[in-house]
C-alpha cells in the first residue's frame, strides 16, 4: 500500500473535500507545488488555479481555488481557499462571460484600482477556464 497523507479544502463556504491522498498539487505563488506524504512544512499563498489531489489507484480529484493559503505538516495538508468548488460544478459558460467582461474592463480602464480589480478577475476567469478543460481532457483519455 502506498503512503497517504489527509488533505482538507476548505473555503469560507465550508468542507469541499476530507481524505487521502498519495500526492497533491497546487498552485503556489511561486509556482506549482507537487506535496507528498512526509513532505516538510510548509505556509505559502495559493493563486487562482487547479488543486489536483491524487487519491491513488489513477484517479484524479480536480478542484478551482481563487486563492487562499496552503499549509503542509509531514502527515496533513490544509488549503484555506477563498472560494473552492469541484472542478465538475464549474460553469464554462460563467467563466467565458466574466473573461469577457474582464478583457473589456481592461480596454476601458480608467484608474488603477479598476484595472487591478479587472486583472484580478481575468486571472481568476482563466484558471476556471484551465480547470475545466483539462477536466474535460482527463474524462477523454
Amino acid at each position: 500500500m502506498a503512503m497517504t497523507i489527509h488533505v482538507d479544502i476548505v473555503s469560507a463556504e465550508g468542507a469541499i473535500h476530507s481524505g487521502l491522498a498519495e500526492m497533491v498539487y497546487a498552485p503556489a505563488i511561486m509556482g506549482e507545488v507537487g506535496i507528498a506524504p512526509r513532505h516538510t512544512p510548509l505556509v505559502t499563498s495559493l493563486k487562482p488555479g487547479e488543486v489536483r489531489v491524487d487519491t491513488g489507484g489513477g484517479r484524479m480529484e480536480y478542484f478551482y481555488v481563487s486563492g487562499g493559503i496552503l499549509e503542509v505538516q509531514p502527515h496533513l495538508v490544509t488549503v484555506l481557499a477563498d472560494t473552492a468548488v469541484r472542478a465538475h460544478d464549474l460553469d464554462e459558460a460563467a467563466a467565458a462571460e466574466a473573461k469577457r467582461r474582464a478583457e473589456e474592463a481592461l480596454q476601458g480602464q480608467q484608474a488603477d484600482f479598476e484595472y487591478a480589480k479587472a486583472q484580478a478577475e481575468l486571472a481568476e476567469a482563466v484558471a476556471q477556464l484551465r480547470t475545466i478543460e483539462r477536466l474535460r481532457k482527463t474524462k477523454s483519455s
